[in-house]
């Protein structure tokens, strides 16, 4: 009798605690993640825990758990992309006429296979997507890698992703309002062959050109970052600037679309830019670093370190 009247009484308030749940959700969600920002992870010696791995069944089922976890947030990453290049069909045609305005428009682009325009419209749609999904799937991997981090460190990674939105999209731009100008006029205009562009080639130039100048725009907070874990340090950067003018001339030669030294310049020069931000970034980080490795002393007259 008591299981009947328990059954009758779940489901007489059962609207009651689904509405309670359904307007409680965000402010559990927002609980969970202020708490997740905040906590500080178990620390352990890595040889310690790859012992663990060997001998423990439970550090074991830990880290099948991490695999598990990281297969969910890669997952949630591609239906990011998915997502975001299906939605970008509807912008990918009216870009695809913008971007192909330093050519004179899409008429002056030739289609010579059966399948290159659908092709080409697909690529555009791809490359939108990207860009679109660029800061939920950065989330997704800040969220996995997250558990392991101080909240130091997950407040700068959290704070660190609309900046490198900004960075990408950046790059993207510099490519298409600075870059291609003064490249184009000088890829049509090198021999007397006429032009006859197909759109296949010219859509893949332009949009690997923009993505890979986009990602290289990331490289100062790539190096905040290294530097914030101990990975990097600026006097190193400082002493190896020549090497790293050398290593940015070989990418700028890989990835410029010409030869000459114009166009070549045009990419070199950001990037050498790039790389005394990234310093400049990088002695922020060795500062911040050290300041919170610094010992304090705490009211006891007892000395302990910043990570206490």
């Amino acid at each position: 009798m008591r299981k009947f009247f328990t059954g009758v009484w779940r489901v007489i308030t059962f609207p009651f605690r689904l509405v309670f749940n359904i307007v409680a959700y965000p402010f559990r969600a927002v609980y969970r993640f202020f708490k997740l920002l905040n906590s500080n992870p178990e620390e352990r010696p890595l040889a310690e825990i790859f012992a663990d791995i060997a001998t423990q069944k439970e550090t074991r089922d830990a880290l099948l758990d991490q695999i598990e976890a990281f297969r969910s947030h890669l997952l949630r990453s591609v239906l990011w992309l998915t997502l975001f290049i299906i939605a970008a069909f509807w912008v990918a045609e009216p870009l695809m006429s913008i971007l192909a305005e330093p050519v004179g428009g899409l008429e002056k682009l030739q289609a010579i296979q059966p399948t290159e325009e659908i092709g080409v419209f697909m690529r555009v749609a791809m490359m939108v997507g990207i860009a679109a999904a660029f800061p939920f799937v950065a989330f997704e991997f800040w969220f996995f890698a997250a558990p392991g981090l101080k909240p130091r460190e997950k407040k700068q990674g959290l704070a660190g992703i609309p900046l490198a939105y900004i960075l990408f999209l950046a790059g993207m731009s510099f490519t298409f309002y600075a870059l291609l100008p003064a490249a184009l006029p000088f890829l049509s205009g090198f021999t007397a062959i006429s032009e006859l562009w197909t759109a296949r080639e010219y859509f893949a130039f332009i949009t690997g050109l923009m993505l890979w100048i986009g990602l290289f725009f990331e490289f100062p907070l790539v190096i905040y970052a290294l530097t914030s874990i101990g990975l990097v340090e600026p006097k190193f950067l400082v002493e190896q600037w020549r090497l790293a003018v050398v290593i940015i001339a070989v990418l700028a030669a890989a990835i410029t679309p010409t030869v000459d030294p114009v166009n070549m310049g045009l990419v070199m020069i950001p990037m050498i830019l790039l790389y005394f931000i990234g310093i400049g970034m990088s002695y922020l980080a060795h500062a911040s670093r050290r300041k919170h490795q610094a010992p304090v002393e705490d009211p006891a007259g007892e000395t302990e370190t910043g990570f206490g």
